[in-house]
């Protein structure tokens, strides 16, 4: 899916005492636990982040953000990642099963376009699968189209 620019998107706001952090040091492991818990397509191996995001921390430090729950619990993870300087990729989204269709994954969004935008992307793409509908849709919302 596409989005042909990054100046305009849906208002959002998180629920009382959810917060959006970027990557701190260690959070591979917190990614591995999200995806695992809500991704049934894939399979996610010791060296799958390395292989994703490779190892620089002030690179992920910048592009990734963790979705943290009331109690400190990381539930969700979103990366504003590159394709090139102009296009930015939104990439690995997950928030676990149990935090979902609270209207959590509209702040992760935004504030990941919010990332590509202030890193210098004017446009963005992303991933998914017919088989992730709930996820089309809300990326549909955010002004992308099937490409």
């Amino acid at each position: 899916m596409a989005r042909e620019d990054l100046n305009v998107w849906p208002a959002t706001h998180l629920p009382v005492g959810f917060r959006i952090r970027p990557y701190q040091a260690g959070d591979a492991a917190h990614w591995r636990t999200i995806h695992e818990r809500s991704d049934p397509f894939n399979s996610f191996e010791d060296n799958t982040f390395g292989f994703w995001f490779g190892t620089d921390e002030a690179v992920l430090q910048a592009r990734q953000k963790y979705l943290i729950a009331p109690d400190g619990e990381v539930i969700g993870t979103a990366t504003a990642w590159f394709d090139t300087q102009e296009i930015g990729r939104v990439h690995w989204v997950a928030i676990v099963p149990e935090y979902q269709g609270r209207g959590l994954s509209k702040p992760l969004i935004a504030a990941t376009l919010q990332t590509l935008r202030d890193l210098g992307h004017t446009r963005a793409v992303l991933g998914t699968s017919t088989q992730r509908p709930a996820a089309i849709a809300l990326y549909r919302k955010f002004g992308f189209v099937e490409i």
